[in-house]
């Protein structure tokens, strides 16, 4: 059998995550040299990567077309197809690489989400990754400068009693007290709370953060189906606005979180920060920047633009064997 042949036939064999995993290996390669040392537990999370975004390529096409079907407005609608092969395969390798070597796992619930968002040529679609909550505690916790035990988060409600510790002349070590007085009628939400537990208890640390610094923080274009408020809706054909609840504590939570875990409490160390931490922040300032855009606050509440939710049991097992239905995606060409 002729070399070719072998090579055609162990392609074939190949799962589609594990070619997606070939595809990211050698786009690297091509962009920079002399760096194709992949360890299998990077490969294995890259083939995680490559169910994550078809999942979510394939929910925001679903959502396009959704979206078309209720609108009569031709300014509305979006007629290019969000798949593989209106992606730009080139951008999304390099971050591929550079995530998973950190060991940001999109397995794992709330660690890394797909964004897919459409390029100002308006013919190609970018996928950028967002991490999620338990994603930036990974990373707190991969490069802080003084490695912590525990830390513990709470929203605290009208009805709770919580009374902060401070340090003093009397007292070195920062604490707090915290009871739920009724689980079930805690009253609305007023702020929130973390405390970083230290192996030296005299840098445990507790950070307060009020209501107001809670929506002070709320993304610029919330999406109302999470953080409540007025969703864009169809009717007759027409976009109009519905009024929603949301799930406005889980945001809050997340938020809390988010602000706890951040480097302003939690220092990195400068002498744990690669080039993968640097390519992090990179991509997330093109993040920054691209949502200033008016076409991501014309679809700020559309789920093409937010997908927050975790992978099924089902899809982890299926993590070394799972087959794609799409047979001619861009990423497969050169395989």
């Amino acid at each position: 059998m002729a070399k070719n042949e072998v090579v055609e036939q162990q392609q074939t064999q190949l799962t589609e995550s594990e070619k997606f995993q070939s595809f990211v290996i050698r786009e690297f390669g091509n962009q920079v040299s002399g760096i194709n040392e992949v360890s299998d537990y990077q490969k294995k999370l890259i083939q995680g990567y490559f169910i994550g975004i078809d999942r979510a390529l394939k929910v925001a096409d679903e959502n396009r077309i959704a979206k078309n079907s209720k609108c009569t407005q031709a300014s509305y609608k979006n007629d290019l197809p969000i798949t593989w092969n209106t992606v730009d395969l080139g951008q999304l390798a390099l971050d591929v690489k550079h995530y998973s070597k950190m060991g940001l796992d999109m397995m794992q619930t709330n660690h890394l989400v797909a964004i897919p968002y459409k390029q100002k040529d308006g013919k190609h679609y970018s996928v950028t990754f967002i991490k999620g909550y338990n994603g930036i505690k990974y990373v707190a916790d991969k490069y802080a400068l003084h490695p912590h035990k525990n830390v513990i988060t709470e929203l605290v409600y009208k009805n709770d009693i919580f009374k902060p510790i401070k340090k003093s002349a009397s007292n070195d070590v920062e604490n707090y007290e915290f009871e739920i007085v009724d689980p079930f009628d805690r009253g609305d939400c007023v702020g929130g709370f973390g405390y970083i537990v230290c192996d030296d208890p005299t840098m445990n640390k507790l950070i307060i953060l009020d209501m107001a610094g809670i929506l002070k923080r709320k993304p610029k274009y919330a999406a109302a189906e999470f953080w409540g408020g007025k969703a864009k809706g169809y009717e007759n054909g027409k976009q109009v606005d519905i009024e929603t609840d949301g799930w406005k504590d889980e945001m809050y939570k997340k938020t809390l979180e988010r602000y706890v875990y951040g480097e302003k409490h939690i220092e990195i160390d400068p002498e744990k920060v690669d080039e993968d931490f640097i390519y992090m922040k990179q991509a997330e300032n093109r993040y920054m920047e691209i949502e200033s855009m008016a076409e991501i606050e014309e679809n700020a509440n559309s789920e093409e633009f937010v997908i927050d939710e975790p992978i099924s049991e089902k899809e982890k097992e299926v993590i070394e064997t799972v087959d794609s239905e799409v047979v001619d995606e861009g990423w497969q060409k050169e395989s």
